[in-house]
């Protein structure tokens, strides 16, 4: 199984995602990871990506994903997946799960505030925000909320999901 943690920048991904896979014991992957450099330099400027620069990072995160399971490896990805169109992208079976991490504009960038050493321009927020597309009932991703710690967080995961560690 990959479960994918999502949700825009700031929401906590890469944190929940750590979190869920030390205490399942999977193989941990953010997303950040796999950007071209060219992406990189265009985010740290405050410049939105387009779906053509996304276009070549998300078949390298489908084809981890596609490896992870061929190889019967459970992995946790965290990865902003904020359209509908990524989220099709990366499911490439049902052995793929999505979690989606909701947050208000004031919340999420409260929690920026308190990131350092990313190169994601916080500026970049507002186009994120722009972008995101919530995940439907019939994408049966688990939406949660923001607000509860971390740690809470990943617990309800491990129950919705039934996941033990």
């Amino acid at each position: 199984m990959v479960i994918i943690i999502c949700g825009v920048t700031g929401a906590g991904k890469t944190t929940i995602g750590q979190l869920l896979a030390q205490e399942l014991q999977w193989d941990f992957y953010d997303a950040d990871d796999f950007h071209s450099l060219a992406n990189i330099e265009k985010m740290e400027g405050g410049v939105p990506l387009t779906d053509e620069d996304r276009r070549p990072w998300l078949n390298k995160l489908r084809e981890l994903i596609e490896q992870c399971l061929v190889a019967g490896k459970n992995a946790v990805l965290a990865c902003s997946a904020l359209k509908k169109a990524y989220r099709d992208c990366l499911r490439v079976s049902d052995g793929v799960k999505f979690v989606f991490l909701r947050g208000n504009r004031r919340k999420i960038s409260e929690q920026l505030q308190h990131r350092h050493e990313h190169f994601m321009n916080p500026a970049l927020l507002d186009s994120q925000f722009e972008d995101l597309e919530e995940p439907q009932p019939l994408e049966h991703a688990l939406s949660l909320e923001l607000g509860r710690s971390p740690r809470d967080l990943v617990e309800l995961i491990k129950t919705k999901l039934k996941l033990r560690s």
